[in-house]
């Protein structure tokens, strides 16, 4: 299988990727079947976006940890990385779609892996209508924002906000609010993959809101859209011993 290595700019990586070139062959990542990834878990994000936003279909990855968490990642080893690759067991993720319209009426779509977030601009509290299918479940939420969760993202931003952890394969969609005032005993919602959702700001001039799909923000929304993108699905590839279902399943146990 031909294989490209693709490196974060930090000396560790920098470092491990010098190794494996000198151990190993590689291809350019427009011809590569899979790739490499060294880096920590931002690093693995931005490499899957790039998959996201080039021409061709993606290709799995394979990523080894070299920042801090690496929740995304396997052991780093140079050491047998054919074997390595040959045991991997895939994991599918599929991203949801972002489409947040500005109050100038500019509309962007960005991809998200883990999260949409809408978040306040100033000390001002965010005032957000939520729609889910069409229907408005929420007339007014007083908060210092909102979140929507992949499984894959469910034990990132949102576990940080008191979000439940979603298992891979669940199908499911975490909705959490970021401090929530009013209403205040409303700690979110678990939705089907299927579902859709609509973020009005209320009072958008006055109570500014960003959106942030992943690390790509849009500031000043008037209304942001969310649904998973079924056609973009994406694989990630992980030491049997090391799969990233068993890792969300057990961060439920961490004290």
């Amino acid at each position: 299988m031909k294989r490209a290595l693709v490196a974060s700019p930090t000396p560790p990586a920098e470092a491990a990727e010098r190794e494996l070139r000198a151990a190993y062959d590689w291809v350019p990542v427009e011809a590569a079947e899979m790739i490499v990834a060294l880096g920590g878990d931002g690093f693995m994000l931005q490499t899957l976006h790039a998959q996201l936003e080039s021409d061709g279909a993606p290709v799995p990855v394979f990523g080894m940890n070299l920042g801090t968490v690496g929740f995304l990642l396997n052991e780093w080893r140079c050491a047998g990385l054919d074997a390595r690759i040959a045991r991997t067991k895939p994991f599918k993720v599929t991203p949801l779609r972002m489409t947040a319209r500005t109050i100038a009426g500019e509309e962007l779509t960005l991809p998200a892996i883990n999260e949409v977030s809408l978040l306040r601009e100033t000390r001002q509290t965010a005032k957000l209508e939520v729609t889910v299918n069409d229907r408005v479940v929420l007339p007014e939420l007083a908060c210092d924002g909102i979140l929507a969760a992949t499984p894959a993202g469910s034990t990132a931003y949102n576990l940080s906000a008191n979000g439940p952890i979603l298992p891979l394969g669940s199908a499911l969609i975490a909705l959490t609010p970021i401090s929530a005032f009013r209403p205040r005993r409303w700690r979110g919602a678990i939705l089907p993959d299927k579902a859709r959702i609509s973020l009005n700001v209320l009072e958008p001039d006055k109570r500014p809101v960003s959106a942030v799909a992943d690390q790509r923000e849009v500031r000043d929304v008037a209304r942001v859209d969310i649904a998973v993108d079924h056609a973009r699905e994406l694989t990630l590839l992980f030491d049997p011993e090391h799969a990233l279902d068993d890792r969300i399943t057990m961060e439920q146990f961490v004290a």
